[in-house]
């Protein structure tokens, strides 16, 4: 099996060797970029098999190129990892609202960096090449990441989408606030129960803009009172 390809996007040149060397050294192929522009004609040009993109970059942030690479179909499921010296909990947010996989903060080890890495690939091996799952006539596709509604188009932001499939990949189960996280945002970012909260009732919210259709998907996100949520066809 060949190695995997990490783009290193970052414009201080000490940083792009050291990481690539520590990639080297791990055993991954790694390029490099040293601004938003070159990013991203770099991903379109190789399909790298995951991001690390620094927040600061020259000619665009890296948060706005995350926000693109999720809004464009050909690069909406690679997988990012932001560098960032950014620390409090509303960056992470915004990241991680933005469909960023996970965070590593400056300064960070290249063991560390090397670990965050395997661990978020290991959690999109196998998903690539996912087939649609369909809920009477909803239907989300991991492969295009696209949601429809009897046909209509459901417009959901990333993070939406992550939550979706996995409780659509996972029906019937109940779910606490900390399951969620660890399978949405993953187990290394902090979030407030509240944050979780406001994620479903976005969801719902935009199930529910679908008009005219038989069913009330939103209905089916099922709030379990006391432990967490369920998406389930049966009555609550």
């Amino acid at each position: 099996m060949s190695a995997s390809t990490i783009l290193v996007v970052d414009d201080e040149p000490a940083i792009r060797d050291m990481v690539g060397v520590s990639l080297e050294l791990a055993g991954f192929n790694f390029l490099t970029a040293s601004n938003a522009r070159d990013a991203h004609a770099a991903i379109i040009d190789n399909c790298p098999d995951l991001v690390l993109l620094d927040w600061m970059l020259p000619g665009g942030s890296g948060i706005e190129l995350a926000r693109r690479l999720r809004r464009e179909d050909v690069t909406a499921n690679i997988p990012i990892i932001m560098l960032t010296a950014k620390t409090t909990e509303d960056n992470k947010v915004q990241g991680l609202d933005e469909g960023v996989d996970d965070y590593v903060t400056k300064p960070f080890s290249p063991r560390e960096l090397v670990a965050r890495i395997n661990s978020v690939l290991r959690r999109v091996k196998g998903k690539r090449g996912d087939s649609a799952i369909k809920v009477y006539d909803l239907e989300l596709d991991p492969n295009s990441h696209r949601i429809t509604i009897e046909d209509k188009p459901v417009e959901v932001g990333p993070t939406e989408f992550k939550l979706l499939r996995f409780l659509l990949q996972n029906q019937e189960k109940v779910f606490n606030r900390d399951q969620i996280q660890d399978a949405v945002w993953g187990a290394n970012v902090y979030l407030q129960e509240r944050t979780i909260d406001v994620h479903i009732r976005r969801l719902r919210k935009t199930l529910s803009s679908v008009k005219d259709t038989a069913i009330d998907y939103s209905k089916l996100i099922q709030t379990v009172r006391g432990t967490g949520y369920r998406f389930s066809i049966k009555p609550a």
